[in-house]
């Protein structure tokens, strides 16, 4: 006879002391580290532990016995549902306190070697529709009630929606009432494209079944004011994909961009699919301001699957800020590695004698060259390839070695090959563009061999989450 599974305990009065990863809050129970989505470190709670593992408990709060000094009310209606802005109920002087402390204990915990005092966050003076790119689904499987009673067991015979994937669930969707992430009028296209759908009786996708005709709805906007709406379809049924573009640019003639993709595969990924243009120009154009004084602004072409920093104010403070912490004098040979669509090489080409950028993305590289052409830039060449296998000493060789070093690679930092050439070409300096500061220490505790970190700088991408940037500067000694 099996025998029956302890019921998971219920923590009365547990001190949440730390915010932590992934967003959640962090409190102790019996020597074991307890995990809480939603919880504020001042918080006393009443926790079910919903999962448990050897070394910790996740749980979920029932009760809110005091409430924590950093606790503001959230501006969402969907929060504590939607993964999106997991940090929407801290203050966001707290949310940047916590931040950087995120930045002090990587260091601390995983580099163990000396660093300067971390300088100020570099906050956002707009922690709210900061965002120039969202993707929503439709689903015709919404999000009810927490019993989630469906149509199939006397739910409501309509459960179409558009919003955001709920955590953990492949099949289910949040309809989104109001989205505080991306500006006007992308609010307004979701609801109207939704609306629409409704009253003409057009599917929803079904992730379980691959039916339903509607599937994605992608918008980016621009600092320029141009506007790109792409929908997505489950087959190509040419006179209702025809009545719904129609039906977008007739009622938002602001949309610069309006596309639409065929997508019958079982995955959502479009990157193998013809983007085709309905109505306007197939990009849209964004610009940033050039650090060098006197040069003009930097123009980018932003494609439909091209990747663009989405908080396009905060990313010109953090590349201010690696730009800063170089001090080139206008002879130096930079690399850039994890070039991406040449963002960075284009903004400090102005102020030195040559940029070398590698990216393993050919897609991403194509878009960097087009924008250093679009620039008039013409001292940067883009190399691509697996960067563990394109960066070797062949390479070093034929390009020179570099005095400056930028890398900026993606969340799994940067693989120990690719440190090992970086300590072997010895740049006089490296600058190190991270949105992990747990990897991040990680490659600079490798790199300390040769080099002390001089400078530390946190900076703000994305208010109402938990995710932090972080730039370090290192010299050789």
């Amino acid at each position: 006879m099996a025998r029956k599974k302890r019921p998971l305990p219920f923590i009365e009065d547990l001190e949440i002391i730390d915010a932590g990863s992934e967003g959640k809050a962090v409190g102790r129970y019996n020597e074991r580290v307890v995990f809480v989505p939603f919880a504020a470190p001042g918080d006393v709670v009443d926790v079910q532990v919903v999962k448990k593992k050897k070394n910790f408990f996740e749980g979920k709060i029932k009760n809110i016995k005091k409430y924590s000094q950093y606790r503001t009310e959230p501006k969402c209606s969907h929060f504590g549902l939607c993964g999106g802005c997991k940090w929407q109920h801290l203050d966001y002087e707290a949310q940047k306190f916590f931040k950087q402390k995120q930045v002090k204990d990587a260091l601390d915990r995983i580099a163990k070697i000396p660093y300067p005092e971390i300088l100020p966050i570099i906050g956002a003076e707009n922690p709210y529709y900061y965002r120039n790119k969202l993707e929503f689904t439709f689903s015709d499987r919404r999000w009810l009630t927490d019993l989630d009673i469906s149509k199939e067991n006397g739910g409501p015979e309509n459960t179409n929606g558009l919003g955001f994937h709920l955590p953990g669930m492949f099949d289910k969707i949040l309809d989104i009432e109001h989205c505080y992430l991306q500006p006007d009028p992308s609010n307004d296209i979701r609801l109207a494209i939704k609306n629409y759908a409704l009253e003409h009786g057009i599917s929803f996708h079904n992730a379980r079944t691959h039916e339903g005709l509607l599937r994605n709805l992608i918008i980016r906007n621009a600092v320029t004011g141009d506007l790109m709406v792409i929908v997505v379809f489950n087959g190509n049924e040419e006179k209702i994909i025809n009545d719904i573009m129609g039906f977008l640019g007739d009622k938002f003639p602001q949309i610069t961009s309006l596309m639409y993709v065929i997508n019958d595969k079982l995955n959502d990924s479009i990157a193998d699919r013809e983007v085709i243009l309905y109505k306007g120009k197939p990009f849209i154009m964004e610009t940033m301001k050039s650090p060098v004084e006197g040069k003009p602004d930097l123009k980018f072409k932003v494609g439909p699957l091209s990747f663009y920093q989405t908080n396009p104010e905060q990313a010109w403070k953090l590349y201010k800020t690696a730009f800063d912490f170089a001090e080139f004098k206008g002879d130096e040979l930079v690399y850039d590695l994890y070039t991406g669509t040449g963002t960075i090489a284009s903004f400090v080409a102005g102020a030195v004698k040559k940029v070398v950028g590698v990216e393993y993305v050919e897609q991403a590289v194509n878009d960097a060259k087009e924008n250093a052409e679009l620039n008039n830039i013409d001292n940067i060449e883009f190399y691509w390839g697996d960067m563990a296998k394109v960066l070797d000493k062949g390479f070093i060789e034929k390009h020179g070695r570099p005095d400056v070093l930028l890398t900026d690679p993606p969340r799994a930092g940067m693989h120990e090959k690719v440190v090992r050439e970086i300590l072997y070409m010895e740049p006089e300096k490296i600058v190190y563009v991270s949105c992990n500061p747990a990897t991040q220490a990680r490659d600079v505790a490798l790199l300390h061999e040769k080099y002390d970190i001089v400078k530390v700088q946190p900076v703000d991408m994305f208010p109402q989450t938990h995710h932090v940037e972080n730039v370090i500067l290192l010299i050789k000694r």
